[in-house]
């Protein structure tokens, strides 16, 4: 079982109630050391039993050997498509220009061929913190979600990256450039373009490259939009913020980093963005109303609000189609 499974949790949870009951059954015993063993495995497995629902929650650990090691070098969710459906594959980046190495999860659409003459328009899907690529694959099911848009005709078919926007699953980036840590913005805009345009049949021009993130790859995909409109044309944003959140090292979170602030001191890029947010989610509401007023032209911005809701899965697999298929009438049409 992997460690996100519903088969471990369930597991934690029986050992927890086990240990409850064993400690029940000691307790009139009258030896510390007995009790005191017995309360220590009662807390250990409740604890044990809560980090795994939680984990399941974000994917932050998809697999037992991530739990040791980096969660990066053993998450590898391939699967094969059905017939007339998309599938998901694995590619190795060694970014040349970050430093970093790491896997990106690729969702091929139906009828696409490494060796057909069609380029198609790329979208990166960023995922929260904590969390990782698995989260879109298995929590959001974003395969099925891309197969049935694609066929309804609301989506032109896309490939779509699933990248990691750090190297360590305790480590939050923001897809920005740590001072002195991970150099994910130019891992994310400039080494996994430039893999997928070696490996994939996928346009070259930003025209046909987009972003979609949720809650902290929210924030991701419109600050890397407004930061890169060389590279990028759209991007939709799920419950994302407006500002990073974090430390950058030289108080650019405050700055460049902040939305908001390059808004209002910047020139503004000639992008497109989408804004989705819940009502009761508070943040990503507030910065969306504000980012909302920040925005002039050339800058095209598109909201979209869902009432109740909240900061959850639940949330942002209602906003998942829309998002992806107002992306696609943003980006360029697949090439011949």
């Amino acid at each position: 079982m992997d460690l996100d499974s519903v088969g471990t949790e369930w597991t934690a949870v029986a050992v927890a109630v086990v240990a409850v009951v064993g400690f029940s059954l000691v307790w009139g015993t009258g030896r510390v050391l007995v009790r005191t063993v017995a309360g220590f495995v009662c807390v250990l497995s409740a604890a044990a039993a809560g980090l795994t629902w939680v984990n399941r929650q974000v994917d932050a650990y998809p697999t037992w050997s991530s739990l040791v090691g980096s969660s990066a070098a053993a998450d590898t969710p391939v699967t094969a498509g059905r017939v007339g459906a998309g599938q998901i594959v694995t590619l190795t980046v060694n970014g040349q220009a970050s430093g970093l190495n790491l896997p990106v999860y690729a969702y091929l659409p139906p009828g696409y061929s490494d060796t057909g003459s069609t380029r198609y328009p790329v979208v990166e899907a960023l995922h929260g913190y904590p969390g990782s690529p698995s989260h879109w694959i298995k929590r959001l099911d974003v395969a099925t979600v891309l197969n049935h848009e694609i066929r309804a005709g609301r989506m032109a078919p896309t490939v779509v990256l699933f990248p990691y926007q750090t190297p360590d699953p305790l480590i939050d980036t923001e897809c920005a450039n740590l001072v002195g840590g991970a150099q994910a913005e130019t891992f994310l805009t400039r080494d996994v373009p430039a893999a997928a345009r070696a490996r994939f049949q996928v346009r070259t021009d930003a025209a046909g490259w987009g972003l979609i993130g949720y809650s902290a790859g929210g924030y991701c995909a419109t600050d890397l939009a407004l930061r890169h409109p060389d590279e990028y044309t759209a991007a939709a944003s799920l419950s994302g913020d407006a500002t990073p959140g974090i430390k950058i090292g030289d108080g650019s979170e405050n700055t460049t980093y902040n939305d908001l602030w390059r808004l209002a001191h910047l020139p503004v890029p000639a992008v497109s963005l989408y804004l989705a947010s819940a009502r009761t989610d508070r943040t990503p509401l507030r910065d969306t109303r504000a980012l909302v007023r920040a925005a002039r032209a050339p800058l095209s911005v598109t909201t979209s609000y869902i009432d109740g809701g909240g900061h959850n899965v639940q949330t942002w697999q209602a906003m998942e189609a829309p998002a992806f298929d107002w992306l696609s009438t943003q980006l360029a049409r697949p090439l011949p």
